[in-house]
């Protein structure tokens, strides 16, 4: 059911061995292009025609009337509602530690740096609606945005058939929870593209067709999860507004020796390879005795699932496998160049191999923290870095949110301190200009450079 591979006399760099996805995100941009085109020029009437070629339907409006929401929290289950409350708290929580400080350097006498921490003033939240429905998705992108400052949230969802053509109601529902009143019922990349330039209504002046009143305004930032097509229309837009990550398919990686229990091991392989069938799931073992008891766990489990058709192509595919290793340290070397979006530790003393991790979006350490606890309820964030991507980049957070804007301060003794530094400097790259605008102040007549 899971491919094995045998590391343990590799000397190869495990990147180039590891089990991972394929995701061609150029071939899609082909696609996603004209899209997004299209979306940019038409508006409201371009995104309404994708809907009924991609989504089966258009909805009623772009914009989710607030109105709806507020009914669709009203019509919560109450068990799903008190989960949904309990998962916004501890992510609040941990949230609300993560906001920086504004922090003033003395450089030298007058002369100060201070660093300020400023929120972008508006972003566009995606989830996804395809095989299943993520309010958690929306607590995940709006709670940190919410805590960082940010002033304008816009959430977009795909329409859906069987809900009048609106978003599902729980991804209303949770919304509405949070208190974000700006939802559009808008799916994939035309979703992108609509926050990334906007999207007016078309009417028509004597024949002729121009633009009309703004339904939704661009914004600074884009963020969230979705399929290649989303991934791929936040790679076109890049530059134009900020994203947070290109995310590919979800991905677990497990380090485990011999004293952990194949069945939990087994479990959490299986929870994440439901999300779908590109879905990666890793095993890295130095137990053989552990590798065969996960395999029979697998075997039985499986097509106990729901999902399990889904499942059983996940684990059988190319980014899923056992990897066989000599030794915890030699684990650790596979799953550092691995660099998992989440990386579980079942291993002796798991807090200290834990801490020996480096690359990974997040750490789940020990038997009692499995993955699914921090999709939902942990307090911290699920939207991480996939593709290995890890090593460079870090999940959602308050800091997605923040740009840092440096403000300079000297005084005219502070200046003519370093002048000669900074001239010396100027010169030395050819850019004498420079070092005149630091003489020019220094100069006779400098007590009118306030314009005295």
């Amino acid at each position: 059911m899971i491919p094995r591979l045998d590391l343990r006399q590799s000397t190869r760099d495990p990147r180039e061995v590891l089990p991972r996805a394929a995701m061609d995100v150029e071939a899609a941009l082909k696609v996603v292009r004209p899209l997004c085109e299209q979306v940019r020029d038409g508006g409201v009437a371009a995104i309404a025609e994708i809907s009924a070629r991609l989504d089966g339907v258009v909805p009623p409006s772009l914009r989710v009337p607030t109105e709806v929401c507020h009914s669709a929290l009203a019509g919560l289950d109450p068990r799903v509602r008190e989960a949904l409350v309990e998962a916004i708290t501890r992510v609040r929580a941990v949230h609300a530690d993560q906001r920086r400080r504004e922090h003033t350097t003395v450089v030298c006498p007058g002369g100060t740096v201070t660093q300020r921490w400023l929120p972008v003033e508006r972003v566009g939240l995606y989830v996804p609606g395809g095989r299943a429905v993520y309010p958690s998705s929306v607590v995940m992108n709006v709670v940190p945005a919410q805590q960082a400052g940010v002033g304008s949230i816009a959430l977009a969802s795909p329409p859906q058939r069987d809900h009048g053509g609106w978003p599902h109601p729980t991804i209303l529902a949770a919304a509405a929870l949070l208190g974000v009143e700006e939802v559009y019922a808008v799916g994939g990349a035309q979703a992108v593209a609509m926050f990334a330039y906007g999207a007016r209504e078309a009417r028509g002046v004597d024949g002729a067709r121009e633009a009309g009143d703004l339904v939704c305004r661009p914004v600074d930032m884009v963020t969230g999860p979705g399929n290649i097509w989303v991934t791929a229309a936040k790679r076109l837009v890049k530059g134009l507004v900020g994203i947070d990550a290109e995310a590919g398919p979800t991905e677990i990686a497990i380090l485990a020796d011999e004293t952990a229990n194949p069945a939990l091991v087994a479990t959490d392989l299986i929870s994440q390879a439901e999300h779908d069938v590109i879905a990666a799931a890793v095993l890295v073992t130095d137990s053989e005795e552990l590798a065969a008891a996960v395999e029979a766990e697998l075997a039985a489990r499986v097509p106990a699932t729901k999902h399990g058709d889904r499942i059983r192509e996940a684990l059988a595919g190319r980014q899923s496998g056992i990897a066989l290793v000599r030794d915890i340290e030699q684990g650790l070397d596979v799953v550092n160049g691995y660099a998992a979006e989440h990386l579980e530790i079942h291993t002796r003393d798991a807090a200290a191999v834990a801490r020996r991790v480096r690359n990974a979006g997040a750490i789940f350490v020990g038997p009692w923290a499995p993955v699914s606890l921090g999709d939902y309820a942990a307090g911290s964030n699920h939207v991480l870095p996939t593709g290995g991507c890890a090593c460079h980049s870090s999940g959602l957070s308050v800091q997605t949110f923040l740009r840092g804007v440096q403000l300079v301060e000297y005084d005219e003794d502070a200046l003519r301190q370093v002048a000669d530094d900074v001239v010396a400097l100027a010169n030395a790259e050819d850019l004498p200009a420079h070092g005149e605008a630091v003489l020019a102040r220094l100069s006779a007549g400098e007590h009118d450079v306030d314009g005295g």
